[in-house]
């Protein structure tokens, strides 16, 4: 920027003076946290707009401005309602615009805001269909709104277009990893369990392939933490104790990576109600999450690994028998967790609170906490079999029916699935079609 500027002595037009000086806001020399500079460049990029209100990039890039300034701690989704009506408007005048689809999906990757973009995804795969990351955004708003065979539809197309960028030798390729995240999910909620499974356990060695790859590419990093992710999940969601139990933490993995593999230890101590496991699970995450904040500084981590250790807390209390603490950490988790949502590869608190009380045989208790979780993360097929259990539990067989029929059509009346849990969903369901 110190460059731009020089050359801006020169004779520069106003506009190019605008973006020059926005951007020397945020790269500016003096000492100043990420979020001061955050700040101060989204003012620069508003004043920009204001003053360029016919410039389409400007008004995109203020948007997205707007976006990188929202501090980890506000959940108030003021910023990102702010973006949406500079961006809604120019996606409709320029439809074709590929940078205005991209952002809107971004800004509407959260419950309360999703259905808003859902034209946008629609349209986005349309406008850069060579785009292996362009055909992956659309599943942030089809996984946010449980639409999961479009979102598997777009996450294969996204891997095509990956594996035909390596072939060719252009950058892009390394988005097949998160692509392949999203794919996994999406076929777990479907009960594609043995898809899901190959595509898990597929994962650590295509990541190193994309790490040994000459050349730069976004995304070529990112094999460890998505490895350790869906590992972890895959056991989770299949509920497979011993298994998610057991997890190391693919070799490699930074910090940040092993969260996951400690909070999966966390989650299977609860369920097999293992206090050293549970400790330990707790204390190795705790001890990551400071160096992390350390690192970065106080308020410049994710929100999401503190609902992960109150999680953790919550699965301890339990192994220890004190289910009142248990809840009450699990309960912060979830009131947390839902001001913004769940990563949408993940498990949510709330439906993990609804666990609990099962536990506790406390079935009405549980209903309530599923009937939440399945309003913010539609159609979770362990959302579905669960409140349909515990609705029954709770004497509400026609509640209890409702969540299971919508859990045996979504997976085909579990044809490629050997859970339990849903072949019983399946017989309830047919047996009461009859």
């Amino acid at each position: 920027m110190a460059q731009a500027q020089k050359l801006a002595r020169k004779k520069v037009t106003p506009r190019e003076q605008a973006y020059i000086d926005a951007l020397s806001a945020f790269y500016q020399p003096r000492k100043a946290s990420y979020q001061q500079r955050a700040d101060a460049y989204e003012a620069r990029m508003n004043a920009l707009h204001r003053d360029f209100p016919d410039d389409v990039e400007g008004a995109a890039f203020a948007a997205l401005s707007m976006l990188a300034a929202v501090s980890p701690s506000d959940t108030s989704l003021t910023n990102q309602r702010g973006a949406l009506t500079i961006l809604v408007p120019l996606f409709a005048a320029n439809p074709e615009h590929p940078g205005l689809a991209h952002y809107i999906i971004h800004t509407c990757d959260t419950p309360a805001l999703a259905s808003k973009g859902l034209g946008a995804a629609r349209e986005y795969a349309k406008i850069a269909a060579s785009s292996p990351h362009a055909l992956h955004m659309p599943s942030h708003i089809f996984a946010r709104l449980g639409m999961w065979q479009e979102s598997i539809q777009s996450n294969l197309a996204s891997v095509a277009a990956s594996e035909k960028a390596e072939a060719e030798g252009r950058p892009g390729a390394a988005h097949q990893l998160h692509a392949e995240e999203f794919l996994i999910y999406a076929y777990l909620q479907v009960g594609e369990d043995e898809k899901a499974r190959d595509w898990t356990f597929k994962m650590r060695s295509i990541g190193e392939h994309m790490k040994s790859m000459p050349g730069m590419d976004d995304m070529k990093d990112e094999g460890t933490w998505i490895d350790n992710d869906v590992r972890t999940i895959y056991a989770a969601e299949m509920h497979e104790w011993k298994a998610l139990a057991s997890g190391t933490p693919a070799p490699g993995s930074w910090d940040w990576d092993k969260t996951f593999i400690y909070w999966g230890q966390g989650i299977a101590a609860g369920h097999l109600h293992d206090v050293k496991m549970a400790e330990a699970a707790l204390t190795s995450y705790g001890d990551i999450l400071a160096a992390i904040k350390k690192r970065r500084g106080a308020g410049a981590h994710d929100t999401s690994l503190e609902v992960k250790e109150s999680e953790l807390v919550a699965w301890k209390e339990y192994t220890e028998n004190h289910p009142n603490s248990a809840v009450e950490a699990m309960q912060k988790a979830a009131d947390q967790q839902d001001k913004l949502g769940q990563q949408e590869v993940d498990i949510p608190a709330r439906e993990m609170l609804g666990d609990l009380f099962m536990l506790e045989n406390k079935p009405e208790e549980a209903l309530a906490e599923y009937r939440t979780a399945l309003k913010l993360s539609p159609n979770r097929l362990n959302g579905l079999l669960s409140a349909g259990y515990a609705a029954e539990q709770a004497k509400r067989a026609d509640e209890a029916m409702n969540y299971y029929k919508v859990a045996a059509q979504q997976t085909d009346f579990g044809k490629h699935s050997q859970r339990e849990d849903l072949a019983r969903a399946v017989k309830a369901t047919l047996v009461a079609s009859r």
